[in-house]
């Protein structure tokens, strides 16, 4: 490999669609049917604008009226509605130091692209985060969360009433309604996970295919530590997510480099650089991106996770994502 160069070794048309593809394989969040992807917001995700608005009509309402003879009929009619998702724009470099192991491999490329892989799926996790920090969270200038009917909060109570138990899951299930029946996944924070672990109150699922991973009633469990977490009252988040609760739209606009390499000579026997942007959509259903004091080319992930960001559009139980607070 002396004398080998990135350049030499990364084909953007043909190593950017296989890193996308592997991204998405090693997301847990993928994986479990919490994002989808879909080819509608892949088309949306490569505008040039900070946003993209989506118009939809609201369900049918009202009761239907008994038929009478010689009276007429009441018309009823149908709104349209506007759901909004933020264009998300991130990239990353990274020098030859960082990559020097996988360049020792039999195929650099593909060690390579499976390193940038694994961190757009962490990133992509942790994007996630900011995102329901900012649907269930409040401010100076944002009192009430904007998803407040989907957050179950029992950490104020007293003793075991403030604890996570199997009845208080429950419980936030509910919030839901007849649409419960939809959520699929549960997003923990390590010390949630290891308590539960503790009471073996989590299940093991190994497929003989895949690595294994930890279900609680029925849902697979997410461990992050970028949920929620108040050290100082010992108030932890949990999220419970439906199948589909969250869009992803891989964005490839006019002009868009997603990969390049670079090298500079100067820098002793020469120093070669890695660089792989991103343009997406990740957004919750129903929840609609008011573009509030954002940058120009899109939210950072601080303003992501900012509750005046976010307004609901959708009736509540048809938002597949629900916020439980409660203590350990």
């Amino acid at each position: 490999m002396a004398g080998t160069t990135l350049a030499e070794i990364i084909q953007p048309e043909i190593w950017v669609p296989y890193v996308i593809r592997l991204t998405a394989e090693k997301s847990a969040l993928v994986r479990s049917g919490i994002i989808q992807n879909d080819t509608q917001f892949d088309s949306l995700a490569s505008q040039a604008g900070p946003v993209v608005n989506m118009p939809f009509w609201s369900d049918l309402s009202g009761e239907s009226e008994a038929v009478k003879e010689g009276k007429d009929l009441t018309a009823d009619g149908i709104k349209a509605k506007k759901d909004v998702a933020a264009i998300i724009r991130r990239a990353k470099m990274w020098s030859s130091t960082d990559l020097a192991a996988a360049m020792s491999g039999s195929d650099p490329s593909a060690a390579i692209a499976s390193l940038v892989a694994d961190f757009w799926a962490r990133d992509m996790q942790h994007e996630l985060i900011a995102l329901l920090n900012g649907i269930f969270g409040t401010s100076e200038t944002v009192t009430t969360a904007p998803g407040a009917e989907n957050q179950l909060d029992i950490s104020g109570g007293t003793g075991n009433a403030a604890k996570f138990s199997a009845s208080a899951f429950i419980d936030a299930e509910q919030l839901l309604g007849d649409n419960k029946t939809t959520l699929s996944a549960v997003v923990m924070h390590s010390a949630t996970e290891a308590a539960l672990k503790k009471q073996n109150l989590i299940e093991t699922i190994q497929p003989s295919n895949d690595v294994g991973f930890g279900v609680y009633q029925g849902k697979r469990v997410i461990v992050d530590d970028g949920c929620p977490v108040d050290t100082s009252k010992g108030v932890y988040t949990t999220y419970l997510f439906g199948s589909g609760a969250v869009a992803l739209g891989n964005g490839s606009p006019v002009g868009f480099v997603p990969a390049e390499t670079d090298r500079d000579k100067k820098k002793g026997s020469g120093v070669d650089f890695l660089i792989n942007r991103k343009q997406y959509i990740m957004h919750v259903r129903g929840m609609a991106f008011q573009n509030v004091n954002t940058e120009s080319e899109g939210p950072t992930r601080v303003q992501l996770a900012d509750p005046a960001n976010y307004k609901a559009v959708y009736d509540h139980k048809l938002i597949r994502v629900v916020s439980f607070k409660h203590k350990l």
